[in-house]
């Protein structure tokens, strides 16, 4: 059974492991630091869908798939699902993993999302309420910049501090059985006013003391600007000048 060390801290007597794991992403994440680590990539933002709520919930249907197949269960083995997103009534989980037919519990916690759902998957398998357990979460650059900033149709400026919210999707299928990857304590952090005002620089208000950009990054004296370019399906990418 888990068990309060006190100040948030849990420790999971009997250490859930972790038999799956996936991530899918797209061009930019492919292109990123972690580039070779993604199991999927889609080439097209898309996803072949007819907008970017519907693509962020194929992403969470991929890496949920991805993810048990490589545990080695199919999904009539698993107990309960956990899942979010960024969006409203975390649309992404809902739709992407409905026809799962899985007990679906969503959490949403923005950025937090996914050591939310692993905490509470964790924390099923742990109490011996279920044996196989999955957490999900995903973004999508486009669907969130709808919901938290200026939809990509209004072809706003963006400075060039603004953060870009990943599209991609991550999974993992926690269990009762034995794996050299265990979760054995978690720690729940409590909510704070870190005191950022600047709309633009969510990286601040999710890491304070590690985040500090100035808001116009000036070169030789010049200000560079960026601008936009879209192509049909999606952004492509800013150029600077």
């Amino acid at each position: 059974m888990p068990k309060l060390l006190g100040n948030g801290v849990i420790e999971f007597e009997n250490k859930p492991s972790i038999i799956g794991y996936a991530a899918v992403g797209c061009e930019d994440e492919k292109n990123g630091p972690f580039g070779q680590q993604f199991d999927m990539i889609f080439n097209d933002p898309m996803l072949g869908k007819d907008s970017w709520e519907q693509a962020e919930s194929e992403l969470q249907k991929n890496a949920v798939r991805l993810a048990v197949k490589k545990s080695g269960k199919d999904l009539s083995g698993i107990d309960f699902l956990f899942g979010g997103d960024l969006l409203n009534q975390c649309a992404a989980s809902t739709f992407g993993t409905m026809n799962f037919g899985l007990p679906f519990i969503g959490i949403y916690g923005a950025c937090s999302t996914m050591a939310l759902t692993s905490i509470m998957a964790a924390t099923f398998v742990d109490s011996r309420l279920a044996k196989n357990t999955v957490a999900v979460t995903s973004s999508h650059f486009c669907s969130a910049e709808r919901q938290f900033r200026l939809p990509l149709e209004y072809g706003g400026q963006r400075t060039p501090t603004a953060q870009w919210t990943a599209t991609a999707s991550g999974s993992l299928v926690i269990s009762c059985e034995d794996s050299n990857i265990k979760i054995t304590k978690a720690a729940v952090g409590r909510v704070e006013d870190p005191a950022i005002t600047d709309a633009n620089n969510m990286g601040a208000a999710m890491a304070p003391d590690d985040v500090k950009i100035r808001p116009y990054p000036r070169h030789e004296g010049m200000v560079f600007f960026y601008t936009q370019f879209y192509i049909k399906g999606g952004l492509s990418h800013y150029i600077k000048s």
